[in-house]
């Protein structure tokens, strides 16, 4: 998956775009993690349970002239996309998700829109 600008995933209700006047210390500051490549990478486990190590794995890459991001949805094992939003899909994990994005979307990194 490439790096876009904003990124509107499957069945999510919204979609999200990368701020212009995003800097690196504020993702830094946010957990973001520098990879090898350069790029930003936020991991996080969506969990119903916390500390159960058992739900999707939730990974958010910024590249490294932060005009373009992606976001995965994974198992556990990293390997396969998941699909949380599905209309029968797990409430507390869609909330949990959409929670750690209203925080990212407070701090400057991402604006939201509804689709």
């Amino acid at each position: 998956m490439a790096f876009e600008p904003q990124v509107a995933l499957k069945d999510c209700r919204y979609s999200y775009k990368i701020t212009p006047t995003v800097k690196k210390f504020t993702l830094r500051d946010n957990t973001f993690e520098v990879t090898k490549a350069g790029n930003y990478q936020l991991s996080r486990i969506l969990e119903e349970v916390p500390n159960s190590n058992k739900g999707f794995l939730l990974k958010i890459i910024i590249n490294s002239e932060l005009n373009g991001f992606k976001i995965n949805i994974t198992d556990q094992s990293g390997l396969r996309l998941v699909n949380i939003f599905k209309p029968d899909g797990n409430k507390v994990i869609q909330e949990k998700f959409y929670f750690l994005m209203d925080s990212l979307v407070d701090r400057g990194i991402f604006t939201k829109e509804e689709k």
